[in-house]
């Protein structure tokens, strides 16, 4: 059995769920303080994605990134790198996708964020930057551990958008998604369930994991508000 493909998709989530956690953060940030109208339609279009179809986002990123369009064009011959159908060309698409869920996950627990603890911070000479990381991320560390556990999940498991920017190339840009499909595809049913399974465990633990995480962070919080 040719295990690229795990590989080849663990790389692309693990990539681009460092991409969208720093992107995710900042942004929620951002809008979490924004106008209400500025708020309404910065929110519109960074939770798009979550209910466009992922054939729709591939389209847009190959109108966007392919050879003979703007940027993909422009990169091609500045850099000489080619944006799409190579393994990389999946995280542009799985970063759109999965986005949203980490956007929306951090800005709800940034909402909720107790500002008067950043206040006080703010009155003993704390800077901005040290409030947000040292005060702000770990009282939201729950929901920015979600958000980020959940963007995983959904680049893991990304199909549409990642067949069109990437293709199908086995040993290339093959992922586990893309290799269900075309072993299906070709009649390959055993092959194509084995890889069923091996993303059906991988969803399994992560999410299993994410409820630990979580079931642990209530006891803890139910601890201290006992001893309190």
């Amino acid at each position: 059995m040719d295990w690229y493909p795990l590989l080849n998709s663990l790389r692309i989530a693990a990539t681009s769920t460092v991409v969208v956690f720093l992107l995710g953060v900042w942004l929620a940030d951002v809008v979490a303080h924004a106008h209400r109208v500025v708020k309404g339609v910065l929110d519109v279009v960074l939770t798009l994605p979550l209910v466009l179809p992922p054939t729709v986002v591939g389209y847009m990123l190959l109108m966007l990134l392919g050879p003979r369009r703007p940027v993909g064009a422009w990169v091609l011959s500045t850099l000489g790198i080619k944006l799409t159908m190579t393994w990389y060309s999946a995280i542009f698409a799985t970063v759109v996708v999965s986005f949203p869920l980490m956007y929306r996950t951090a800005r709800g627990a940034f909402e909720s964020f107790d500002q008067s603890l950043a206040n006080a911070a703010r009155t003993l000479g704390k800077s901005n930057a040290w409030v947000f990381w040292r005060v702000k991320m770990p009282c939201c560390r729950q929901g920015i551990i979600a958000g980020s556990v959940l963007a995983f999940a959904r680049a893991l498991g990304e199909y549409g958008a990642t067949s069109m920017i990437a293709g199908y190339t086995p040993g290339s840009t093959a992922t586990i998604s893309t290799t269900v499909y075309q072993l299906w595809r070709t009649g390959d049913d055993a092959q194509a369930f084995q890889w069923v399974l091996v993303n059906l465990a991988i969803s399994a633990v992560v999410l299993l994991a994410l409820n630990l995480f979580e079931g642990h962070q209530r006891s803890v919080a139910a601890r201290a508000g006992a001893a309190s």
